[in-house]
């Protein structure tokens, strides 16, 4: 649907919700075309991810399924598995995050399509992989934050567990099933054949947890407490300005001379406890203390004006309100305005990659449920009268009307 470096490849799109759509999605940022398969009741996150003009494209929805080619197929119904047949055999790439049985239910498992179709990549993302004593749970993101230990980080720095206020989980698993089936690609160019990719949130997620919060643990026998104590310090966190907040980080050792200079206090420049980052590791409490004192004096533009000259990473503590305003963000344009065939005006956000100088094209909007169902029958090789037979039955499901 658009160019790029996955022009001519075509992706079968049978994910719902936000883990799958963001691995799909960013196939199709990189020129791949992707088909999303909907059920006549459409993607939960159609409605799910907020209110929107119909009840049919939430905000969430329309940013992860944007230059996505879209049928409604009712897989229960007894034409489809033909479309499915001829779908399949049209994609080079499966993406399904359907729970295993309910793939091989409809033949469309990583053995079912591969028996048929060694060529193709199947990439599944589940909950919790396809053995252990996990295997085949539902679940989704704040579930995964809980089982992973993500969630239970806020316990000793606030005192009670808590979720990171955004579907973490599941946009840096669809991220990664987007890398693992680039891979999977550029192995299957080299005369490597097709490929079954399993993806497991709640692994992938202990795995990110525990590289950074294993910390001392990574040692036999351990060398100090377990998890990384800058990152759990109750003082790691925005500091107050007096008209606000803003985000400072100062890691190396004229990073923090430049600080204390900066905030007035040379008197320390000679302590001991912080001239080294191990010595402000053995502190990392009292080092924390100190960083977040005394900027009530000025103003957030004042304090991002003294650290800019210091060369120490500052920026604005942005709310949801104030981000969209950012004169970066403007200046480069992040985000712009189109239209959509039934929700009005939208916001669109594009790429952020930028190859050769020039970012992915948008591509289409996100389309209505069945907005090309008929069409996709058609290049699929389907007769008029087959098409004419399947949506009559409600196995192919056309755009409601409105």
């Amino acid at each position: 649907m658009n160019g790029g470096a996955l022009a001519g490849l075509r992706i079968l799109d049978l994910t719902s919700v936000v883990v799958g759509p963001t691995c799909t999605w960013r196939l199709a940022q990189y020129g791949a075309e992707v088909i999303k398969v909907e059920a006549p009741e459409g993607d939960l996150m159609r409605g799910l991810g907020g209110l929107s003009p119909t009840g049919q494209h939430s905000g969430t929805y329309l940013h992860l399924n944007r230059a996505k080619r879209n049928i409604c197929l009712d897989l229960k119904k007894p034409g489809t598995p033909a479309v499915m047949e001829r779908l399949v055999a049209s994609a080079d790439v499966v993406v399904a995050n359907m729970r295993p049985r309910a793939l091989e239910r409809c033949g469309l498992d990583a053995a079912t399509v591969r028996a048929r179709h060694p060529d193709k990549i199947h990439c599944l993302i589940t909950g919790y992989g396809t053995d252990g004593p996990y295997a085949g749970r539902p679940t989704y993101d704040s579930v995964v934050q809980g089982a992973s230990g993500i969630a239970g980080l806020f316990l000793g720095r606030d005192g009670a567990p808590s979720y990171v206020p955004m579907v973490v989980c599941d946009h840096v698993v669809g991220e990664i099933a987007a890398g693992a089936i680039l891979a999977a690609i550029v192995r299957r160019n080299a005369g490597g054949g097709g490929a079954t990719i399993e993806i497991p949130m709640f692994e992938t997620m202990a795995a990110f947890v525990l590289q950074e919060h294993l910390a001392q643990h990574s040692f036999d026998p351990p060398v100090g407490q377990e998890g990384d104590q800058r990152l759990l310090n109750p003082m790691n966190k925005p500091l107050r300005t007096a008209d606000g907040w803003i985000s400072v980080t100062i890691n190396t050792d004229p990073q923090v001379r430049a600080f204390l200079k900066a905030v007035g206090r040379e008197d320390l420049l000679s302590d001991p406890r912080f001239a080294t980052v191990a010595a402000r590791a053995r502190n990392v409490k009292e080092w924390f203390e100190i960083r977040g004192a005394g900027l009530s004096g000025k103003s957030s533009a004042e304090w991002l004006e003294i650290f800019g000259a210091a060369d120490i990473a500052a920026m604005p503590c942005h709310t949801l309100e104030t981000l969209r305003q950012d004169s970066h963000l403007q200046e480069v344009g992040l985000i712009s305005s189109e239209q959509h065939p039934t929700e009005g005006r939208v916001s669109a956000i594009r790429s952020t990659i930028r190859t050769d100088g020039t970012y992915a094209p948008l591509g289409e909007v996100a389309q209505p449920r069945g907005w090309e169902s008929q069409r996709l029958l058609e290049e699929l090789g389907f007769s008029s009268d087959e098409i004419e037979e399947l949506l009559a039955s409600g196995a192919a499901v056309p755009t409601p009307a409105k």
